[in-house]
């Protein structure tokens, strides 16, 4: 299932290169601002979540902007059958959007 939402992007990591062991490893991490559950009462506000989010190469479509910055993003909830995770798919930043709309 994908969904489209505005987020608030706080951070971006990229990290590349080989392990010890020889394996390689290449990805982009997106941290996004995200509400605390405060249905129990016993937490408010917000903090942020990590999202995996392609290669090491998609940071470098983002550095240059400034953190934080609000995006469209296209978010898809997966299953394996027994466990569900939220996938960042797309990123597309407001300012940019707006500018090419110009």
């Amino acid at each position: 299932m994908k969904f489209n939402t505005q987020v608030k992007v706080l951070g971006m990591k990229s990290s590349k290169g080989t392990m010890d062991n020889g394996q390689s490893y290449d990805s982009t991490k997106v941290y996004v601002e995200t509400a605390l559950d405060d249905s129990k009462g016993n937490a408010k506000g917000y903090a942020v979540a990590e999202y995996p989010f392609g290669l090491s190469e998609e940071f470098a479509k983002y550095k240059h902007l400034p953190f934080p910055f609000m995006a469209d993003a296209t978010v898809e909830i997966v299953t394996t059958g027994k466990a569900q995770k939220t996938q960042l798919v797309e990123l597309k930043p407001l300012e940019m959007a707006k500018q090419k709309a110009a």
